[in-house]
Formats: C-alpha cells, structure tokens, sequence
C-alpha cells in the first residue's frame, strides 16, 4: 500500500510531515504483518536511525485515529498495527510470522441475540480475530 494518502491525511489533520514520521508511515503501510511498536521502531529506524520510539507511540496513535490503522489484540497481550480493513472486517492472524488477512461474514446475530437475551446486554459492537498458523507456517 502506498503511504502517500496516510501521509496526505495526516497533513490535512494538522499533522506535520517530518522524516521521523513518514518512516514510521512508510513501515506500517508496507507491511503485510502486524506490527508491535518495537518491530516498527526497529524497522523503521533503518530508514531514519535518528527516530524515537515516542515519535512511533504517537505516530501509530494518529494513524489509529484517522482509521488508517487498527490494532491487533494477540494472545500474549502485546497489541500490534496493521492497516485498517474496510469496511466491517475481521483478522486472521497467523501465530508465528504474523502474517494477516482481512474476510468478511462473520454471520454472527444468531449467537448476538442469544447473548443478549441471556444476558440482558444491548450489544453494539463486535471484534473478531482469529489465530492460527498460515499456509508458509504449517
């Protein structure tokens, strides 16, 4: 994906464009995996050695602001990034490179009404990842 409308996005919210920031920009938008602040830190300091790992905490909060990114909940509990899907899409992820891949229909109101009926919850969002090994990892 390319960074250019992230970049353009952050921009137009006020967001100035400094080469720590497009590097961190840069990284999460090429990447195919999720991605913990330290693997972006890590990664994107070979394009801008000089860059902080504030300047990613913030930078990866803006981008979760603006939708652009979403973040990954993991079983270990260490919350990664990757790029926001569109529309109502659920994650899977794979347990040992990170691999990611977005679907959709999830069909879940069966199990929501019941839920809700037994509980007395008015349930109004969901979040599904799933976690397993890809198709390289098996």
């Amino acid at each position: 994906m390319s960074p250019e409308p992230w970049l353009s996005q952050l921009q137009q919210n006020g967001y100035r464009l400094t080469e720590a920031r497009r590097a961190v920009v840069e990284t999460v938008a090429a990447s195919q995996s999720a991605l913990t602040p330290i693997q972006v830190y890590d990664l994107a300091r070979q394009q801008y050695p000089a860059l902080g790992l504030v300047t990613v905490y913030r930078t990866l909060e803006k981008l979760e602001e603006l939708d652009l990114v979403q973040r990954v909940h993991q079983p270990a509990g260490c919350q990664a990034f990757i790029s926001a899907g569109r529309g109502h899409q659920h994650l899977l992820l794979c347990q040992q490179c990170g691999q990611t891949v977005f679907f959709e229909g999830d069909n879940l109101n069966r199990l929501i009404e019941d839920l809700s009926r037994r509980t007395g919850y008015q349930i109004q969002e969901h979040l599904l990842q799933l976690f397993g090994l890809c198709i390289d990892c098996r």
